[in-house]
């Protein structure tokens, strides 16, 4: 009677068990659902991912891209981690990534003017560009093409083709009015979702017709889009009394905010621009750091890099986007 008593005792404990496991199985407690068509090992594994809490870090990586020249404007190479200084609203960011820019893929929107203003330049623009294209663009690298006049037109989606490019070029379309700021905030839409370096590059004379995006709303896209904006004004008459001398100003200071750089060009120099566009972009130093102050604001953030052990004496000159807003717009943290 008593040897018999233990085999009963195991029994009844192991269906309490079973039915309690059951019980909490029915209130969705602890238990992740059955898992029939995966092996022990794999089973094991899924259960551990339902039943692990979720952990969320929120770690954000600000890419900063300089260019340093010398008095002359030549760039200047062979700078370390330790020359540069970074800041986030003036406080000292710990440098965690740094490299030499020339190898990391480029995204370029190339955005043509072909409005009634600089219409009479257009085969020379085409020109100058088919030559950029050809003298930049790498297997790694991605280009879009647009124009715009009354309206803003994607003529070669994102590609490396250059025939394709070359075909766009010669398909470039003209119209009386131009949508500049409309070109910059859909090209940096455009450019948001890439990697790398981001790139636009406009040729205009910076006249704006168009009532569509203002140049407030086209910046701050560019800045939260974290695109380098390139302008190269073309100016056919330096001393016309009819040039719109504002939006040459607009585009210079949308260059300096982004971290790229504008260029003066009569009609005849535009070969030239493209190739000091294509000298900057082989020219620059990333710096990436992990911002030290959390905060849960999406206002901009401004960012600071200077020098530090360079040569006596030396004068250079650092470019690079004055800043960036952590959130996209209308966004909140959670």
């Amino acid at each position: 009677m008593q040897i018999g008593i233990v085999p009963v005792l195991l029994f009844s404990l192991a269906l309490v068990s079973f039915r309690a496991i059951a019980q909490d199985s029915s209130q969705g407690i602890g238990v992740g659902p059955v898992v029939t068509s995966l092996g022990n090992s794999q089973a094991q594994q899924k259960t551990a991912s339902i039943s692990a809490p979720a952990i969320r870090v929120d770690v954000h990586l600000v890419n900063v891209f300089v260019n340093v020249t010398d008095s002359k404007g030549a760039p200047v190479a062979g700078l370390t981690k330790d020359n540069f200084i970074l800041a986030e609203d003036g406080h000292p960011e710990k440098i965690a990534l740094f490299d030499r820019e020339s190898a990391v893929p480029l995204s370029i929107v190339l955005a043509i003017d072909t409005s009634g203003t600089v219409h009479k330049d257009m085969s020379i623009e085409e020109h100058a560009a088919r030559e950029f294209v050809h003298a930049l663009i790498r297997p790694v690298d991605q280009l879009d093409l647009m124009d715009f006049s009354s309206d803003v037109r994607e003529v070669v989606p994102f590609t490396n083709n250059l025939h394709q490019i070359d075909s766009g070029l010669d398909r470039l379309r003209g119209g009386p009015a131009t949508a500049l700021y409309d070109t910059i905030y859909l090209a940096s839409q455009s450019l948001a979702s890439h990697q790398g370096r981001k790139v636009l590059v406009l040729i205009s004379d910076g006249d704006d017709t168009v009532k569509g995006v203002d140049y407030p709303r086209a910046l701050e896209q560019a800045l939260r889009s974290e695109v380098l904006v390139y302008s190269i004004i073309d100016v056919p008459i330096a001393a016309d009394a009819g040039r719109d001398t504002g939006g040459e100003h607009a585009l210079i200071t949308l260059s300096q905010e982004t971290g790229g750089k504008h260029y003066y060009a009569e009609s005849t120099q535009l070969t030239k621009a493209f190739q000091q566009v294509s000298e900057d972009l082989r020219t620059q130093y990333l710096l990436g750091y992990y911002p030290s102050r959390r905060s849960d604001s999406p206002d901009f953030r401004s960012i600071s890099v200077t020098l530090t052990g360079t040569p006596p004496g030396s004068e250079y000159a650092l470019r690079h986007r004055t800043g960036y807003y952590p959130l996209p717009p209308g966004s909140t943290k959670d």
